[in-house]
């Protein structure tokens, strides 16, 4: 039995698979009268709306029951996941600190990263944080709040390119690669295969533990459509260059993945214990704090720029304006946008109406099909659309019947 679950597993991470679009996401949609979400959803090869919303149920324990919905969800189709990939990184690192297991080391520990080769740089100080130490857990805290490139790159090179992946694999996790740092000048293919040296220290600048320049080998075992794709693209140098565009060394995170990674840190009884994370009590409520933070309540680090803007990366419902999220709504989430590909996957709380429930969705929003310039129509499709399926569901949500209200911990 279990060489057959084990071949079944493999052959799903090779070629995954296509979900039946549910007829009830489908009415819910068609019946908004919006028509910009009618024409993206009449135009599926275009703008490759892929959709999965998952209504959750509590019982008299308050115990919660999912049922998923989908919509154009293809698992073989390639998107550019963007920033959603800091997610994960963020889970695997807590959980690579708890499987080192050394006393006084935690996420809260000073962090300092060496430089081995170029282009690779050093970080010894962060002006952010309350001690001006750069730590593991200041980095998470960057990622979820305004989805900072650096924080999580420092977080891939503590990792190591080989022990992310296939920690990601071990769970299940197989339509995933995650094999470069982001908006990081100079590197390549090769040089994202090298990560950097790390050192954490105690007290008294006492020694806990000393992680050198590691290489990666891992090879991405995905087969997927459309990773090569477009009609030109805008190399380093600034031209266009009139042919598709290679994906093929670039990030990749399944929706599906995306939505049950984070299912996962949120409601862990409720999965497999091989999917979880290894997380302590603690973690996850770290986790979810910051996942739902605004950048208006964070002190350290502090974003005054996004004071007046709670929906900085907050797409479903709010995407489409920078107006004040009120403060019974909480969004625990992971955004990401680029080349065109706009991505949110999201679990929604309303305390004051007893609602909640799980969203994720990625838009392909490049009319041109040139990328890397930055004309792409976030503006006028991308957030409009997210934010309106957001609403969508959510008044959907504040209808629909349940037996149990749920109950919600004390913030």
């Amino acid at each position: 039995m279990k060489k057959i679950f084990l071949f079944a597993l493999l052959l799903f991470g090779r070629y995954g698979f296509s979900q039946s679009n549910s007829a009830l996401l489908q009415k819910i949609l068609r019946n908004s009268g919006d028509s910009t979400l009618q024409a993206v959803m009449a135009a599926p090869e275009k703008f490759q709306l892929q959709l999965i919303y998952t209504q959750i149920n509590r019982n008299e324990d308050n115990q919660p029951a999912f049922t998923t919905h989908y919509l154009g969800v293809d698992s073989n189709l390639y998107f550019y996941p963007a920033s959603t990939v800091k997610m994960p990184v963020a889970f695997l690192a807590l959980e690579k600190l708890n499987e080192l297991r050394i006393q006084g080391l935690d996420a809260e520990t000073p962090m300092f990263t060496g430089k081995g080769q170029t282009p690779q740089t050093a970080v010894r100080a962060d002006t952010s944080a309350a001690q001006g130490l750069p730590s593991v857990a200041h980095y998470i805290k960057k990622i979820f709040l305004v989805s900072d490139n650096d924080a999580y790159n420092r977080l891939y090179e503590f990792l190591g390119q080989a022990y992310l992946n296939e920690k990601l694999q071990e769970k299940g996790y197989t339509r995933s690669r995650i094999i470069h740092r982001l908006s990081a000048p100079g590197y390549d293919a090769e040089s994202n295969r090298y990560t950097n040296p790390v050192t954490f220290t105690g007290s008294g600048n006492r020694l806990l533990y000393h992680q050198g320049e590691v290489y990666s080998a891992f090879e991405s075992p995905l087969h997927l459509k459309q990773e090569v794709r477009g009609l030109g693209y805008m190399d380093g140098e600034g031209q266009i260059v009139p042919a598709p565009f290679d994906f093929r060394d670039k990030n990749h995170v399944g929706l599906q993945e995306l939505h049950d990674m984070l299912q996962a840190v949120l409601f862990p009884d409720a999965v497999p214990v091989h999917r979880r994370f290894n997380l302590t009590p603690a973690d996850y409520q770290f986790l979810r704090k910051y996942m739902s933070m605004l950048p208006r309540e964070s002190n350290y680090p502090a974003y005054p720029q996004y004071a007046d803007w709670d929906s900085y990366v907050k797409f479903f419902l709010f995407g489409d304006s920078k107006a004040a999220i009120p403060g019974h709504i909480r969004i625990f989430n992971k955004v990401g946008d680029a080349y065109g590909f706009l991505t949110d996957v999201a679990y929604v709380v309303d305390d004051e109406n007893k609602v909640e429930f799980m969203v994720a969705a990625n838009i392909h929003v490049n009319a041109n099909q040139v990328y890397n310039e930055g004309v792409y129509e976030y503006d006028t499709i991308g957030f409009p659309v997210l934010a309106q399926i957001g609403r969508i569901l959510y008044q959907y949500e504040l209808e629909r019947e349940r037996q149990y209200e749920p109950i919600f911990p004390e913030r």
